[in-house]
């Protein structure tokens, strides 16, 4: 079953991001002498200094093959756990870069948080980040139980908790209570028309961007591997999914196609279309509207779903 709702309204907020992002961010990811390490390091500077929600705390985690770290709030009264995956196409992100958001994220659902530091491209490229996923997934087994676990993520690590789905499914081992996908970075093949046709209205990438970043993870791998373009699994058994995207960004059809496929398997998904809004908008709280109140739906949803 598949529940589309398309929000029309946009603030002056969204307006002026887009605007800034489309002049100040997007030109650097197009530019032939771009390293993602550099690029990382800009990203901590400059998004770990935002401030994170109150009373939550951070702690670290180094387990065998697994790094991260938890959030948690100090008024958190559920067994309610969220594995994040940070987006960043692959190449960029880090727990520390997602604290302004995760930590609110993880008020919103009162849940404890587990933002995964999976390993990033070209250093380590695909299955690096597929294999890092499921040993955390494996991790939070032993000590939770799945019908407490949500997994979350943007954009590559949208994509990359769907392959988290595809390999649970693989192994046999049990899936989690819900999925949420902040627009989906799920076909790495890169075949949506959006891709293309959205490249002037994305407030953040073109096509040739996230085709660059698709070809950099891959490093030669087949890029309708499902672990690497879940767009392209079978999604019977899934468990029911919470979708945003916005209908001008270049990744709009990764999210739609996904949400498309899951339905026809019969799994529950609830589409939310916004219009106009920059790729992954949730993660501009508390500044923009749009994101509070995405991120309010978003936490309702998890609690709804994992009781």
């Amino acid at each position: 079953m598949l529940t589309r709702t398309m929000v029309k309204r946009r603030s002056i907020r969204s307006r002026f991001l887009s605007w800034f992002l489309r002049r100040r961010f997007k030109p650097k990811l197009l530019r032939p002498d771009f390293d993602p390490a550099r690029f990382r390091k800009m990203l901590d500077r400059d998004m770990g200094k935002n401030p994170i929600a109150s009373d939550v705390d951070i702690t670290p985690l180094q387990h065998e093959a697994v790094n991260g770290e938890w959030i948690l709030p100090a008024a958190c009264t559920s067994k309610r756990v969220v594995l994040y995956s940070h987006g960043g196409g692959y190449l960029f992100g880090s727990p520390l870069s997602y604290r302004a958001f995760t930590s609110r994220l993880a008020v919103a659902c009162d849940a404890r948080v587990f933002v995964l530091d999976y390993r990033l491209a070209p250093e380590h490229p695909f299955p690096a980040a597929a294999d890092d996923v499921i040993a955390a997934y494996r991790y939070l087994l032993t000590e939770h139980d799945p019908a407490d676990i949500v997994l979350a993520g943007d954009s590559a690590g949208a994509g990359l908790s769907l392959s988290l789905l595809v390999q649970i499914r693989a192994l046999g081992l049990p899936m989690p209570v819900a999925a949420v996908l902040l627009s989906p970075y799920a076909d790495l093949a890169v075949t949506g028309e959006s891709a293309d046709s959205n490249t002037r209205t994305c407030a953040m990438f073109s096509g040739d961007a996230i085709r660059r970043a698709a070809a950099t993870y891959l490093n030669g791998a087949h890029a309708l591997d499902a672990r690497a373009s879940p767009l392209y699994a079978e999604y019977a058994d899934f468990p029911p999914m919470l979708i945003y995207v916005s209908d001008t960004e270049v990744l709009r059809d990764d999210g739609l196609r996904v949400a498309e496929r899951a339905a026809a398997a019969e799994v529950p998904v609830d589409l939310r279309i916004w219009r106009g809004q920059p790729h992954v908008w949730p993660l501009f709280v508390p500044m923009l509207p749009e994101a509070n109140q995405a991120l309010s739906e978003i936490g309702e949803y998890i609690k709804e779903q994992a009781r």
